[in-house]
């Protein structure tokens, strides 16, 4: 049996181990590329060509559950990503698009669908 003095320092030891790792993550690039020096090649097309495809791999995973023959075919999806595409064309901002379609679609899935 665990006592509470050994769950708290399992706690702790957990959650320090949790903020080491985000920050090696963070600290790992600036450590690596950081200071004067030209990035190489192969990181500024990763730079360039993993962000769409990102974004691709994200509306096949969004929108691979869609059954457009069964109710509401599709439309809380459709609408959705119609109001993404609005807000990314419109702002021109990411975080803004992914955060207004997916107001829309949890709207649109607890309240009118």
């Amino acid at each position: 049996m665990i006592h509470s003095s050994q769950n708290t320092s399992y706690i702790i030891i957990t959650l320090l181990i949790c903020v080491l790792c985000t920050q090696a993550t963070r600290w790992f690039p600036f450590l690596l590329f950081g200071g004067k020096r030209q990035l190489p090649e192969l990181i500024r097309y990763l730079g360039t060509v993993l962000p769409p495809a990102i974004m691709a791999v994200l509306i096949v995973y969004c929108l691979k559950g869609v059954t457009p023959l069964t109710w509401p075919h599709g439309l809380p999806e459709l609408i959705a990503s119609a109001v993404t595409a609005g807000a990314h064309l419109w702002k021109k901002n990411t975080l803004i698009s992914i955060f207004t379609g997916t107001l829309c679609y949890m709207i649109l899935i607890q309240k009118i669908f």
